[in-house]
């Protein structure tokens, strides 16, 4: 990944509104929401939530579908395993056995972290 993808992801989500629809989609999986369910379950209008959909889809976040007349969208879940390979592929580069306890403190599921090694992962 590189550096101005990062800024941009975290650019859209720095608003609440964006990173309660990105964290609802993530949970729907990939059978994604249309707007029109995102805007009822979050309780938020349809225009003010259209351009918070523009917003993280213009930054790779989401995944827009037409179905009809509805917009189906999913969260790009790839992009947020880059992302967060991208902030820990140098965790502790000089010792890796520290990331060992890390990890261990970490919630995240082992099977999203990137591997421990010795040599950076490739970006």
């Amino acid at each position: 990944m590189q550096r101005e993808t990062a800024t941009s992801v975290f650019e859209a989500l720095a608003s609440g509104i964006r990173l309660d629809v990105y964290r609802l989609l993530v949970k729907k999986g990939m059978e994604g929401m249309v707007a029109g369910e995102i805007a009822s379950t979050l309780e938020i209008p349809p225009t003010n939530l259209s351009f918070h959909l523009k917003a993280l889809t213009q930054a790779g976040l989401l995944k827009v579908e037409q179905e009809g007349r509805y917009q189906r969208y999913r969260a790009n879940i790839p992009l947020m395993l880059d992302l967060i390979a991208y902030l820990t592929d140098e965790c502790c580069a000089d010792q890796p056995g520290q990331c060992a306890d890390l990890r261990a403190a970490s919630i995240c599921s082992e099977s999203v972290l990137p591997p421990i090694s010795s040599e950076p992962a490739k970006s």
